[in-house]
């Protein structure tokens, strides 16, 4: 083997040793916080009255979340359980709040839901693993497409808000090319999210290429290809007939 090939062999490794301690700090760390939170809106729902109200930091593919959702209390007068949602949604560290029933948006549609949450939590997911494309292509890696669902559900509680799509490439290959790919991959994702029921409305993307490499990396380094998000316009968010059981 050349010596060409031993820096990429070590890059690769330490990326690869990077996202290996990334996604053991999520898994560490993440349990923990769904557990004290899980807690917290325990003693916090008993001491509104609100049981059997229960609330579940679990995503809808099984990882703890910051984002409960609300099971149970059917029978429960509507403004009780209009005070448990935004009890619950206003302890520390929580991101936002929903009714299994969906009803959250029709029952507790003062909560606005805090952009820095909504970030934080894409930003924790995309340190642990990557929304990765097919070679030279626009098309989501089969792979990625459960990522891609955990995301759409950590941006749900700030819908209303404006949240941009930056897609980005490594310095290799022409950089009409690159923009021309990174703008076709954040255009992508944005499809992927509105397939999962975010609006599209909502949603800006742009392609950047490799004109913002990573802090830290050389803008050669595969790790520049990437996709980011942001939150960065809030509007009140109004209830539709969607939203609303029975409205339609």
């Amino acid at each position: 083997m050349g010596p060409l090939h031993r820096p990429q062999i070590a890059i690769a490794t330490g990326a690869l040793l990077v996202a290996t301690l990334a996604m053991a700090g999520a898994q560490l760390n993440g349990p923990a916080i769904a557990e004290r939170l899980s807690q917290q809106a325990s003693r916090t729902i008993e001491e509104l009255g609100g049981e059997p109200v229960r609330a579940l930091f679990i995503s809808p593919n099984s990882w703890p979340s910051r984002h409960p959702v609300l099971h149970g209390g059917e029978g429960l007068d509507a403004a009780v359980r209009d005070r448990v949602a935004k009890a619950v949604a206003a302890l520390p560290g929580v991101g936002g709040v929903r009714w299994a029933d969906g009803t959250a948006l029709a029952e507790s549609a003062a909560l606005v839901p805090s952009p820095r949450h909504c970030e934080q939590d894409v930003a924790g997911l995309l340190r642990a693993r990557t929304i990765r494309f097919e070679e030279s292509s626009a098309r989501i890696d089969e792979a990625s497409r459960s990522l891609v669902d955990e995301v759409a559900e950590a941006l749900r509680p700030c819908l209303g808000s404006i949240i941009s799509i930056t897609g980005h490439t490594d310095s290799s290959g022409s950089e009409p090319a690159n923009v021309a790919l990174s703008l076709a991959r954040a255009d992508a994702v944005r499809d992927a999210l509105v397939a999962r029921g975010i609006p599209e409305k909502g949603l800006r993307v742009q392609g950047l290429g490799s004109h913002r490499p990573a802090e830290g990396l050389a803008p050669a380094d595969p790790a520049n290809r990437r996709i980011e998000f942001a939150v960065v316009a809030t509007e009140p968010i109004t209830p539709t007939p969607v939203d609303v059981p029975g409205a339609h």
